[in-house]
């Protein structure tokens, strides 16, 4: 059996809203056992990117400044960006637009390893999806630093996954937020 036919996400934990008029932003928390500079190189560089994050980059988000086109994986329609990056203090604060969203990371020293803090704008309707997709992105990532990778597993080919069902439905829950009505959480769940 492969790791990836083992893995199981755990239970939806550290997340939460912040909400600043119309402007939703999904924060999520997890904690990483690897150094922050190791973490640095898996969040700014394209090669690690196609291994665990939602989207491909053309090239190297660890410069202030730099122009990077991100395309989101698994879309029915490729759906290309192209962003600036605002900020880049490695291995400390990475800031950038996706789209029309903000993202911006933070990586703070954890014991041996780091406190990951993602701060996301998102469409408020896609709060939950949001949390479990990068729940699942953020386990493939640890998975991959750890030299067990699993794969990338985003998009739709995430949503069939059983484990980003859960998720979902988990997250739901504990943000309080109601979810399109095409991935409404099956009944019970």
């Amino acid at each position: 059996m492969t790791h990836r036919e083992q893995y199981t996400p755990g239970p939806a934990n550290g997340a939460h809203i912040e909400k600043d008029g119309e402007k939703w932003t999904l924060v999520l928390v997890r904690e990483l056992r690897h150094s922050p500079e190791k973490v640095w190189q898996a969040i700014t560089d394209p090669a690690q990117l196609r291994e665990w994050a939602p989207f491909d980059a053309d090239a190297s988000l660890g410069a202030t400044g730099a122009t990077v086109k991100l395309t989101t994986v698994g879309a029915p329609v490729p759906h290309v960006t192209e962003t600036k990056v605002i900020r880049a203090e490695a291995p400390k604060v990475l800031e950038y637009g996706w789209g029309a969203n903000d993202m911006k990371w933070d990586l703070e020293p954890w014991g041996t390893g780091t406190r990951l803090k993602l701060w996301a704008t998102i469409d408020r309707r896609y709060i939950s999806m949001g949390a479990a997709g990068w729940h699942i992105c953020f386990d493939i990532l640890d998975h991959l630093l750890s030299g067990t990778p699993l794969g990338r597993m985003a998009g739709p080919e995430a949503m069939k996954f059983g484990g980003w069902q859960r998720l979902h439905a988990e997250y739901v829950k504990q943000l309080g937020v109601e979810p399109p009505a095409w991935v409404a959480p099956k009944p019970g769940a």
